[in-house]
């Protein structure tokens, strides 16, 4: 019974789409904070011993822009999504790695919940973005 649940096609088409905008979402409010507080996010990058802080959160914030609006209408939808993966995880092991751990459980929070979304970025790489609701191109 349950089998035959999730295999229902309402979810290659409803499931895949509201992934898809939770997903995009997510880096939408990213963007949005960085936006808001481009020299806190300057200041927490810096903190991590890069240079160019200021340039390297604005490519940031423009870049989860675009990558966030990409997955929700479903634009170059596999590419996207391989292309955040390594993003993400230069994220999670420069802002939330290992070194960090032993000064903050909450780190290692942070740590796991990149993986996640890592594990969720590389599913929407091998599926794509569904069978519809998307702009997918050279269709």
């Amino acid at each position: 019974m349950l089998t035959a649940i999730a295999r229902h096609p309402f979810w290659n088409l409803y499931g895949l789409l509201i992934a898809r905008v939770i997903m995009g979402g997510m880096l939408l409010m990213a963007a949005y904070f960085k936006f808001t507080d481009m020299n806190g996010t300057a200041v927490y990058i810096a903190s991590v011993g890069l240079s160019f802080s200021l340039v390297l959160a604005w490519l940031a914030a423009i870049f989860e822009t675009l990558a966030g609006l990409a997955l929700i209408m479903g634009v170059f939808f596999s590419e996207t999504a391989l292309i955040l993966v390594p993003y993400i995880l230069f994220l999670t092991f420069m802002f939330h790695g290992p070194s960090l751990w032993a000064s903050s459980q909450t780190e290692f929070g942070f740590f796991v919940d990149h993986l996640t979304l890592v594990a969720g970025l590389l599913f929407m790489v091998a599926h794509g973005p569904g069978s519809g609701w998307s702009l997918r191109k050279g269709e």
